[in-house]
């Protein structure tokens, strides 16, 4: 019975750390900015907002006038295709952020963003995620961007991981992501209006009053935490695996709640003896009860043990995995409250146990 329940406790940590793990990997970088809610255009779809919503950046100042708002920034999100100097393929999600805004990343490794004049982007510095080292960006590197033949120059990389629908961030100039979005090639014109344009607007504040904005703006204002389901694949990746780990909780009470059922019924002759010496019904409740939850906090500590190791090894994997103490605890808690669930009413029968029935069954 240990064994078994080890294994789902195995299982547990290990979903919670895959779980933990997509959303590191899908919204980090969303997740480490300084925002309290984000302005998107109205009328744009909630699960694809980041690559569907463009508002005036103008609106920036309005809003940083509304209650509750302290600061207010345009930003702008873009999905391109690279090759590095040496042919190498390299994606990259490119947040396009005002120099000298609260958005503005602050670079571990290397220089800040440089501010680009006469709307240039030829060559525009940018400070990339550093777990895009992995794939083979350096300092100084040069970026070609497919199609429309741009590069980007490597100029710095922040302290985190920063990723966004599974593809490393890159901060560049608000300005320089205005030309990249409109789709214009290097000699070409920028299209009338592209530099008054972004894709959202972050609001920084407290207490921001979200329904007057939308009522008094062409606006769709979220919380930075449910904008993270216009990230590409969040919601379907997050529902998928909650209702794993939703079937897996309600199998493990079934199984302790099994275990114990067949337990009970080996042990009738001898709790009707108990009954028959004396025994109140609330001790052999007792008595039960503390042994199922002895050997659940027994072999749930075996399995949580067991995956947060295997955990470690696949944090250092390619594997989208990470461990959270706070989510494993929860996680192996849950599982012990509903295996206890199940082993109460697996042995609610003692309180019926007739001793005299009991024991002629016995004969």
């Amino acid at each position: 019975m240990g064994g078994v329940i080890s294994l789902i406790a195995v299982l547990v940590v290990m979903l919670s750390g895959l779980s933990n793990g997509l959303v590191k990997d899908g919204v980090s970088g969303l997740q480490r900015l300084p925002v309290t809610v984000f302005a998107f255009s109205e009328g744009a779809s909630k699960d694809a907002a980041f690559s569907r919503s463009i508002v005036d950046i103008s609106l920036a100042k309005e809003l940083s006038a509304e209650p509750g708002v302290k600061d207010a920034a345009p930003f702008g999100n873009l999905l391109v295709n690279t090759k590095n100097q040496d042919g190498r393929a390299i994606d990259l999600a490119l947040f396009g952020v005002e120099i000298g805004s609260f958005l503005e990343p602050r670079a571990a490794e290397g220089s800040n963003l440089a501010e680009v004049g006469d709307h240039e982007v030829e060559g525009v510095g940018i400070v990339v995620s550093p777990t895009a080292k992995d794939e083979g960006i350096e300092l100084g590197d040069t970026l070609a961007i497919d199609r429309i033949g741009h590069t980007l120059t490597v100029v710095g990389f922040t302290d985190s991981q920063d990723t966004f629908g599974h593809i490393d961030v890159a901060f560049i100039p608000l300005n320089a992501w205005q030309v990249l979005a409109s789709g214009a090639k290097p000699g070409e014109q920028v299209r009338d209006g592209a530099f008054a344009e972004a894709t959202a607007i972050a609001l920084q504040g407290e207490d921001i009053d979200v329904s007057g904005i939308d009522a008094r703006f062409p606006l769709m204002t979220t919380s930075l935490k449910e904008s993270f389901n216009a990230s590409p694949g969040y919601s379907a990746e997050t529902m998928t695996l909650n209702m794993i780990q939703a079937f897996l909780f309600a199998i493990s009470a079934l199984v302790v709640g099994a275990f114990f059922t067949v337990w009970t019924i080996q042990r009738k002759g001898e709790l009707a003896v108990l009954r028959a010496l004396g025994a109140p019904r609330r001790y052999l409740l007792r008595d039960a009860v503390v042994q199922a939850a002895v050997i659940l906090v027994l072999s749930i500590a075996v399995g949580m043990v067991v995956g947060v190791f295997m955990g470690l090894v696949l944090e250092k994997t390619p594997m989208p995995f990470g461990l959270e103490l706070d989510h494993v605890l929860g996680a192996t808690g849950a599982m012990f409250l509903l295996g206890m669930v199940g082993a109460v009413f697996s042995v609610v029968r003692l309180t019926k146990i007739d001793p005299l029935e009991a024991l002629g069954g016995q004969r």
